[in-house]
């Protein structure tokens, strides 16, 4: 009974106790609580985490759309394969594949026509495709000018050594076999100079050989000159002993060289016709900046292309990066389409201002001002503006 009684009374001593030490002031506990009874807050809501604690899965990036785009072996042209190596058709959502170098802009437009590729660089022979029928529009320049009626600083003829041919005196080309793709802009160059020199293609033989093949056919002496665009005349003169530069540009002809595709596959893609065009101003931008490492690059993507030929081909390729529109262009399709007309070189001529599709390019360059820097201004009257009407000699009196 005595030990009851104890542990009793001794339950009564420890219950006030802890109420006393309940009512201390909170500095008062012994240090020896602390130990004893850790604090558990922390512990308390493991199912709790902080709200960045959460670590959610990274989105995946937006699917890029893919677009089959042709080109063919030569310097202007090299943009697309810039703007795919410095990443700006990804920039603007673009998954392009390259198809070629084709031979010719012709090869080119085969390709197009068979489904091969969707969007396509081409020139002269774009003419020729739209009077057989195809429905080409013209999307925007990669070579070219919208200030100038003539340039073509990318073109030139090379003879070979003892041809007799004088740049001075164009007269000497008659009777000479001469080197060029038909159908293309050298052909439509070989026209141009020798109408100044005044004579026709009846006084020379125009020898219809692919522009990789022109200096083996000049050193061999299956020709005596070679009419085409760059690199091809600056790997003659490296190639070929004794080769001399007859001409280089001249103005001889409206240079055209149009970023092309098929009206129904346009139409109904005009947000990837706008993102393609916007990277292709970057590339130009680039490369007028950049003129070295863009004929680096150049020697990447050009079969044999001798380091030092793409640095000197650059020189003149940067002369006619503008990919902007406006009447100028207009009137060099013109002008060339009238020149191969009158020599026969085609049948018929075509509407310009049906071929033409301004309004892609237009909104690249309202919308992106910062690409198209340093370029010359269009001339005042040249400008494509809401309720353009094409006009050919309103725009020879404007552009330069």
């Amino acid at each position: 009974m005595f030990h009851k009684i104890t542990f009793k009374w001794f339950g009564v001593l420890i219950a006030l106790t802890l109420l006393l030490a309940s009512c201390a002031p909170a500095a008062t506990p012994t240090p020896t609580a602390v130990p004893t009874q850790p604090p558990t807050a922390t512990v308390a809501q493991p199912t709790q985490p902080e709200p960045t604690a959460t670590v959610q899965e990274p989105t995946a990036p937006p699917e890029l759309v893919l677009v089959n785009a042709g080109w063919v072996a030569a310097i202007d042209q090299i943009g697309l394969p810039i703007a795919l190596e410095k990443g700006f058709f990804e920039e603007e959502g673009l998954d392009v594949k390259l198809l070629g170098p084709y031979p010719t802009g012709v090869d080119q437009l085969n390709a197009l026509q068979a489904g091969e590729i969707n969007i396509g660089q081409v020139g002269v022979p774009a003419i020729g495709a739209i009077l057989k029928g195809m429905d080409l529009v013209l999307l925007g320049n990669y070579t070219g000018s919208s200030v100038y009626r003539g340039i073509d600083e990318t073109m030139a003829m090379i003879a070979r050594k003892d041809s007799g041919i004088d740049g001075k005196d164009l007269t000497t080309l008659k009777g000479k076999k001469i080197a060029v793709s038909i159908g293309s802009i050298s052909h439509l160059y070989a026209l141009g100079v020798l109408e100044k020199a005044g004579l026709t293609e009846k006084d020379v033989e125009l020898v219809n050989t692919k522009p990789a093949d022109m200096a083996v056919a000049l050193q061999t002496g299956g020709v005596d000159a070679m009419i085409t665009w760059d690199p091809w005349p600056i790997v003659a003169l490296f190639d070929v002993p004794g080769s001399y530069e007859v001409l280089r540009g001249g103005g001889f002809i409206s240079f055209i060289g149009y970023i092309v595709g098929e009206r129904n596959w346009v139409a109904q893609h005009p947000d990837i016709v706008v993102k393609f065009l916007t990277a292709r101003a970057k590339a130009d931008k680039w490369m007028r900046e950049n003129p070295d490492q863009a004929a680096e690059i150049a020697v990447r993507w050009l079969p044999g292309l001798k380091p030092e030929v793409a640095k000197e081909a650059m020189k003149y390729n940067i002369k006619q990066l503008d990919p902007r529109f406006s009447a100028c262009n207009y009137l060099a399709l013109e002008n060339d389409q009238q020149l191969l007309n009158k020599v026969g070189a085609i049948s018929g001529t075509i509407d310009v201002s049906k071929v033409f599709e301004p309004k892609y390019i237009l909104q690249v360059m309202q919308e992106h001002p910062e690409l198209f820097e340093g370029l010359e201004p269009i001339p005042q009257g040249a400008e494509i503006t809401p309720g353009f009407v094409f006009d050919a000699n309103k725009a020879a009196e404007v552009c330069k």
